[in-house]
């Protein structure tokens, strides 16, 4: 049978946190399955269209990939999805899975990055020593996309696990909803760091970390922050610029690949 990768993103405009995250965890992805052609999809139909209209990229959607790799003879396809939870982005993901299952001679589709508490778990020790050098009287605050579809809250999870490995100072809130933005906040005023550093807990550097959370609006996270009176630093990388996450990827793929 001839093999297929599909590696899945939400995608983004913001051509130079893609190099560093969606296309290194595509490398990543390709160089673990050499045996498998590699395409790329986006989950953005927005994201997609804005940069095939402005004439810088054109990127597939799940779907015309997967149409795509038909016409190139795949029978044996591995579908590995850069998300970071089961929301609804992963969903359009497995749906459209579904929908072409009966197409493939072999449809194989493997989980996000947080699908349990074990992920979480492994999560929290990449973040605790990536970032060892924040010392007990500063801060460690993520901001996360959030999700209305996934049935567990990963975000507060991932704070519980912080907590559990004596890392108070690590917190976890969201753009959209729960928890938002108030746990920052209340941390920030119950601990009064002497700096808090904000980073995106998101697989991209992309719209949300340049506006919400670094913009110079008086809504962003850096803003309301400096406004309280808050030493702020914000630092623009995505997960995927992580080589320890970009590994648990690899490995959800190859779970997938073996069942």
């Amino acid at each position: 049978m001839s093999k297929g990768l599909l590696v899945v993103s939400f995608g983004t405009s913001v051509a130079e946190t893609r190099i560093k995250t969606i296309e290194a965890l595509e490398k990543d992805l390709a160089a673990a399955f050499p045996e498998r052609k590699a395409y790329r999809a986006w989950t953005s139909s927005i994201i997609r269209r804005k940069l095939r209209t402005s004439g810088e990229l054109l990127v597939d959607s799940v779907e015309e990939a997967m149409e795509r790799m038909l016409a190139d003879g795949i029978t044996d396809l591995l579908v590995q999805p850069t998300h970071m939870l089961p929301g609804g982005e992963y969903g359009k993901v497995t749906t459209a899975v579904q929908a072409f299952s009966s197409r493939f001679a072999r449809l194989k589709l493997g989980k996000p990055l947080l699908t349990g508490k074990a992920d979480v778990a492994a999560v929290a020790v990449v973040l605790e020593e990536t970032f060892s050098d924040v010392g007990k009287d500063e801060m460690l605050a993520l901001m996360g996309h959030g999700s209305a579809e996934a049935e567990e809250n990963f975000y507060l999870l991932l704070a519980e696990a912080f907590r559990k490995d004596s890392r108070p100072n690590f917190c976890v809130g969201t753009v959209e909803e729960e928890p938002g933005f108030q746990p920052i906040l209340a941390a920030a005023k119950e601990q009064q760091p002497k700096c808090i550093h904000l980073l995106p807990f998101m697989v991209v550097a992309g719209d949300h970390a340049l506006n919400d959370m670094a913009g110079e609006e008086e809504d962003s996270w850096a803003s309301m922050l400096r406004k309280e009176g808050f030493r702020v630093e914000c630092i623009l990388k995505g997960m995927g610029e992580f080589p320890q996450l970009r590994a648990m990827y690899v490995e959800k793929a190859r779970q997938a690949d073996a069942e």
